[in-house]
């Protein structure tokens, strides 16, 4: 199995330097071989394989000297990863790769070659760097990548390859359903709720500060530099807040229940409602499930996730009657049918969590009309096998 750390590195001025120009040659060659598999793709009707690729760089390092003074295999894993970019882009998991910019993030893989003794890490051509571990590296090293943020951070992400395999998932031990908003940031069935922090909201003066002093400055000049590194950090505030928020509750919820079921959210589509798109997505809703999933996936327990057309909000949990419509601004509702009164979104919990133990029961995935209502793209969710009925066929009665 793997596993990943993330952490910073502090690089000298002179190791700083060259790892910039180390950026360049790598983004120099994605541009470049972008290019040379789309233009003769146009051409030909056949794009350009991982090997041809990787047999333009001796010319390459030939005609453009620089190139040659990055470490060979960092290169080459620049050819790799367009390489899946472009398996991803057929398998419709993925848009069609893009360009590198000098601007923002920055990045770079070195594929074999590094050591790790206490506080430092051994990059080839750059040398010893300083590193802060947060914790001991298990299992073999198999890439490292190291990356440059906007605000001027540098940080080593490292991939290591452990022996055995995860636990095998088990759904005996206690069963949550979460409900995701935005005033309340997760409802739970059992009736817990975990405020939203509202990460954007408490930095937005600040962020507008800055902003606003970054806007007046001479694009090229050094003090635009430096009012945009005071920005970006800014945001990388905001990041490392919300970050930070998600993996303290999903480890939370993680650790307290076997099974958990949230909703197949569409956040994509949700984020078209101007009115609503920056809370939406100040959220986090999508990297909190991602979380959610592998931290399930790590502890042998089960994440579960209900088709985003399931009627939750709508549905008594107490009779299972279904009102015709119930809007946004009503948070508090009582059943027509059985006269209970309903909170809007413990009710939609407790049907997640209902609906998700009899999708585990059967090991399908129901949809609203019993099939899939879109076809279905990119990766499969949690529980999807073949489509079933949610309702009982009716009987045939012989004449």
């Amino acid at each position: 199995m793997y596993q990943s750390v993330k952490a910073r590195i502090y690089p000298s001025d002179a190791q700083a330097e060259k790892l910039s120009q180390f950026f360049g040659c790598a983004r120099w060659w994605w541009n470049r071989a972008l290019n040379e598999t789309t233009t003769t793709y146009a051409e030909t009707g056949k794009g350009l394989s991982r090997e041809g690729l990787n047999a333009l760089l001796p010319a390459l390092k030939k005609e453009f000297p620089w190139l040659g003074e990055c470490h060979s295999q960092v290169l080459q894993s620049v050819t790799l990863n367009l390489s899946k970019s472009f398996i991803n882009f057929f398998e419709k998991r993925t848009k069609f790769p893009n360009f590198k910019s000098k601007h923002g993030k920055q990045s770079l893989q070195y594929p074999q070659g590094t050591k790790f003794v206490d506080n430092l890490i051994y990059l080839p051509k750059l040398g010893w760097i300083k590193i802060n571990l947060h914790r001991p590296l298990d299992g073999e090293v198999k890439t490292v990548t190291i990356s440059k943020n906007p605000s001027g951070q540098y940080f080593a992400a490292i991939l290591t390859q452990q022996e055995g395999e995860y636990p095998t998932p088990s759904s005996e031990g206690n069963a949550i359903g979460i409900d995701l908003g935005i005033t309340d940031f997760a409802i739970t069935s059992t009736g817990s709720k975990y405020p939203n922090p509202r990460h954007i909201k408490k930095h937005e003066q600040n962020l507008k500060r800055k902003q606003r002093k970054l806007s007046r400055k001479v694009k090229g000049s050094n003090s635009r530099n430096r009012a945009r590194k005071l920005v970006a950090k800014v945001h990388q505030k905001i990041s490392n807040s919300r970050q930070d928020f998600l993996h303290k509750l999903s480890h939370k919820l993680v650790n307290e229940n076997q099974v958990i079921v949230v909703e197949d959210l569409a956040v994509k589509n949700m984020v078209k409602n101007h009115c609503l798109a920056k809370a939406i997505s100040d959220c986090g809703w999508s990297s909190f499930v991602g979380m959610l999933n592998y931290k399930c996936e790590r502890s042998g327990k089960i994440l579960v996730k209900v088709e985003r057309f399931f009627p939750s909000s709508k549905t008594c949990s107490n009779c299972y009657h279904r009102v015709s419509s119930l809007p946004l601004d009503v948070r508090h509702w009582t059943c027509s049918s059985c006269g209970k009164h309903h909170d809007r979104d413990v009710n939609a919990a407790q049907n997640l969590k209902a609906e998700g133990l009899r999708l585990l029961a059967l090991g399908t995935s129901a949809t609203a009309g019993g099939g899939n209502v879109r076809p279905s793209r990119g990766r499969k969710t949690s529980v999807r096998l073949s489509p079933l009925k949610s309702e009982a066929p009716p009987s045939v009665v012989s004449a």
